[in-house]
């Protein structure tokens, strides 16, 4: 990763995108870890986390971790999802956050120099070249070693750099053992339990 130590720092993060990636590659996020080895790179100015949440639920099982990542630093970006039947009677749910983050990001970029996405959806090339052409860096965080990657070729290219979340792994990767722990709010070393299964991106 090509990272300066005097430069300011910003991380958007798709939940559902970034659930499904990691979930491909066989672990679970330490958010707390990731916050910190962002810290150590730079001056991180910001951490966003975008995740749609479904209404009518009573009780959703992405809430711990949403509360969690409150408390602990990122900036939770949370709106309605829309849940629907498709013709072959299937229950969907629509929740795209892509509106929300790439407004962030475009706001963001006129106050800090290098800008890290954590998705690999392809409708992202256009926004990574209008912050470049701002004079920003931006480094894509996503996947190529699952079948089939979960990163858009044009987005991986547009990219000024491209990161393996399975690099990752040693640096976010959630101790097993802390799967039966949720901790307390604040100063823990870890975070409840992931699910972003009913809370995952479908465009419609």
């Amino acid at each position: 990763m090509l990272f300066y130590s005097d430069e300011r720092l910003a991380v958007f993060i798709d939940g559902s995108n970034l659930y499904a990636a990691a979930r491909s590659l066989g672990f679970d996020i330490d958010y707390k870890r990731l916050l910190e080895m962002f810290a150590n790179k730079g001056t991180l100015v910001r951490a966003f986390y975008y995740t749609a949440l479904l209404d009518d639920q009573e009780y959703s099982p992405i809430r711990p971790l949403i509360d969690w990542l409150d408390y602990n630093g990122y900036t939770m970006v949370t709106k309605t999802a829309k849940e629907f039947t498709d013709a072959m009677g299937r229950r969907k749910i629509k929740g795209n956050m892509d509106i929300e983050l790439a407004v962030d990001v475009m706001e963001m970029a006129e106050s800090v120099e290098h800008l890290i996405i954590f998705s690999g959806d392809g409708d992202f090339r256009r926004l990574v070249e209008a912050v470049q052409r701002k004079g920003r860096r931006v480094s894509i965080v996503s996947t190529i070693r699952t079948s089939p990657p979960m990163v858009a070729d044009e987005l991986r290219r547009q990219a000024d750099n491209f990161i393996e979340l399975e690099d990752l792994k040693p640096q976010i990767g959630r101790d097993p053992s802390a799967r039966h722990s949720h901790g307390q709010r604040n100063g823990n070393n870890g975070n409840p339990s992931q699910n972003e299964d009913t809370d995952a991106k479908e465009d419609a």
